[in-house]
């Protein structure tokens, strides 16, 4: 009897005549679905029983592909397209990001530093201007000083260019729903199809170097920008805009007095998401000559050199963590200094570079000494010979990690590939409508199954399956982890505290970097790309989750506990129901992140999309490579349709 009266306040989270519509809906919807089953199953296998994708529904784009790529390399050298436009944008991206170069040289590595030190104290405080001195100086004593300038130098033309054309669009997404709807299909493609699949097309008309660098990188971080811009300009309040628009403002003016302004906060976080994209990009760029760290990062594994790679790669998650605190404490004080802006704190910033690099340049002391370089390769080659000899096999009890991927391949990834080739072509597409459905709409179905269904028609459905499997595997172990650990640290601040700079490292760390000790320990296989994938996703899940958990309703929490709940009873009635669109989000993040890894795993034995993609680029076939590619960003619209309600989308505007 007791635990019935201590179980039944927040058993009523769920409850109500909603809930019961609800779940009326979702008989229904059941009913309906295998009465539909019940019709199509037999008819569809009369007709299809062999199960494979019919040939006659096949579409062959490798032959215009293949054209189109012969007739760019027959008149990159004197089409006028080329000569008077992209021509153009070549030789000013070449110029911008040589101009920025020589300016971070002529400061010295004096006159950098300063400059980052200063500016995060006027922009966060004193203490966040001593860590981003010592990252700078820690780049400096890795021995990567000009590697980063010439990254630095990159990631300040790609961001300011993504900046721009990203606010542009999003002022049009956020004024005007016609652009909105045109522009969401769009920025979805452009986030979620693999940069490897666009570089090519990028190569075959600017060549290799900078500007294919460049502008790749501006494909993969414009969109945050646009979609926050949009975001902020759509959810402005509407009793400012209409006491704005009493008073006789033009639609300028309400722009520039109202909306921009109170999206100032969107705005920045846009900016920080950029930034944390453009620089996620840099070793990927480098495969297409971009220099700097990327090359470095590159060069390294070519030679599995994990010890080289690594001290390329601290100074990538330096420069990211450096500007996501700065850009993020940024957002935090807007507001703050308004009633006292201070601008003699940028003149100090100013005067104080401007001094420091000129003292720099009189003592002789621009670039950074040599004996001030720690080289840490050989320790860290140490390390990973190490944990190969000891970890890879012979462990007692519990076996080495080579078992572990072995057992891994053998129990869940070919069983999962072996039944997803086995099903029927149309069951698969029976079963995602019916996934996409009892979650959302008719329109999220019917979007789930034809972009399912384009990846047959693309010609692909057998490696596509096999990516499938990874992928679905490779997110059940990131759930599995994320959950538990965000439960965890949003139980404890402590704990949080502790992981913060991990999942920092994690989430920034270039993909290539950890893909050695990855394949050290767990060999070449399907296993350690789904190993890597579950490193480069966990981190956005646990703090998700942990955010989720954190924000729920206190008074909902208090209630529970005056009631008697346990822990348990609190996390599993209270905590997890009202955290719902949090641990949804999550899971979108998690395929999302997943998808995104499915390239490089081709590096490392995962075969399949990844590694036509690949193969794609490597030996310059446009068709292979864009076809992989779009079969890539069609699981990941199915995925996304099949993992999140409708009614997320429909209220986050601009989302």
């Amino acid at each position: 009897m007791a635990a019935a009266v201590t179980t039944a306040p927040f058993e009523k989270t769920g409850a109500g005549p909603l809930a019961g519509l609800r779940r009326h809906r979702a008989l229904g919807k059941l009913l309906l679905l295998a009465v539909v089953a019940a019709v199509l199953v037999p008819l569809a296998h009369a007709q299809w029983s062999s199960g494979s994708w019919p040939h006659a529904l096949t579409v062959d784009f490798s032959q215009p592909l293949t054209d189109a790529s012969t007739w760019i390399l027959d008149h990159r050298d004197s089409h006028p397209l080329f000569l008077y436009f992209f021509g153009h944008i070549s030789n000013a991206v070449i110029v911008s990001v040589r101009a920025v170069y020589l300016v971070l040289l002529a400061a010295g590595w004096a006159g950098v530093t300063a400059a980052a030190g200063l500016v995060a104290w006027r922009v966060a405080g004193l203490r966040l201007a001593a860590v981003a001195v010592a990252a700078f100086l820690i780049c400096g004593v890795l021995g990567m000083w000009v590697p980063t300038m010439q990254t630095l130098a990159l990631m300040v033309v790609a961001v300011l260019v993504s900046v721009i054309l990203g606010a542009l669009l999003g002022l049009a997404a956020g004024l005007s729903d016609t652009m909105h709807r045109a522009l969401r299909p769009v920025l979805d493609t452009m986030q979620v199809l693999p940069a490897y699949a666009y570089l090519l097309p990028v190569v075959l008309i600017f060549g290799m170097g900078v500007p294919a660098a460049v502008l790749a990188t501006v494909v993969y971080a414009a969109p945050p920008m646009a979609r926050l811009t949009a975001l902020g300009l759509r959810s402005a309040d509407g009793g400012v805009m209409e006491a704005v628009a009493s008073l006789g403002a033009t639609a300028r003016q309400r722009l520039l007095t109202a909306r921009l302004p109170l999206a100032r906060k969107e705005l920045l976080l846009g900016l920080n998401q950029t930034i944390m994209m453009a620089l996620s990009m840099a070793v990927i760029a480098s495969v297409i000559g971009a220099g700097g760290l990327g090359d470095r990062v590159y060069q390294a594994l070519a030679s599995v050199d994990v010890g080289a790679a690594l001290a390329a790669g601290i100074p990538i998650v330096l420069l990211a963590v450096v500007l996501d605190r700065v850009t993020g404490a940024a957002g935090e004080r807007l507001g703050a200094d308004e009633h006292a802006p201070a601008p003699w704190k940028w003149g100090v910033v100013a005067a104080g570079t401007v001094l420091v690099a000129l003292a720099s340049r009189f003592a002789d002391r621009l670039d950074w000494p040599d004996s001030w370089v720690v080289g840490i390769a050989a320790p860290v080659n140490d390390a990973v010979d190490w944990m190969t000899d000891h970890l890879y096999s012979g462990v007692p009890y519990i076996g080495g990690t080579a078992d572990w991927a072995a057992h891994f391949t053998t129990w869940i990834l070919d069983p999962l590939r072996s039944g997803l080739t086995w099903l029927p072509w149309w069951s698969v597409l029976l079963i995602v409508a019916a996934l996409a459905w009892l979650i959302g709409t008719w329109r999220t179905a019917l979007t789930a199954v034809l972009a399912m269904a384009a990846i047959g028609v693309l010609g692909v459905w057998k490696p596509s399956l096999d990516t499938l499997s990874q992928v679905l595997a490779a997110v059940a172990v990131t759930l599995v982890l994320g959950f538990a650990i965000g439960i965890a640290a949003a139980r404890s601040s402590r704990l949080e505290g502790l992981l913060r700079p991990v999942l920092d490292v994690f989430q920034t760390l270039p993909q290539f970097v950890y893909l050695i000790p990855v394949v050290a320990l767990f060999g070449v296989g399907r296993a350690p790309a789904v190993a890597a994938a579950v490193v480069y996703a966990l981190p956005a899940v646990v703090r998700i989750t942990t955010q989720g958990l954190r924000q729920v309703d206190p008074a909902a929490m208090e209630s529970a506990r005056s009631m008697g709940a346990t822990t348990g009873q609190q996390l599993r009635q209270v905590q997890l129901p009202l955290a719902r669109p949090a641990l949804l989000l999550a899971v979108n993040q998690g395929v999302v992140l997943v998808l995104a890894v499915v390239i490089i795993g081709g590096l490392v034995g995962g075969g399949a999309l990844g590694y036509d993609v690949i193969a794609g680029l490597a030996r310059g076939e446009l068709a292979t490579g864009l076809v992989a590619g779009a079969a890539i960003v069609c699981l990941g619209l199915m995925l996304d349709r099949v993992t999140q309600p409708t009614e997320r989308r429909s209220t986050g505007k601009g989302a």
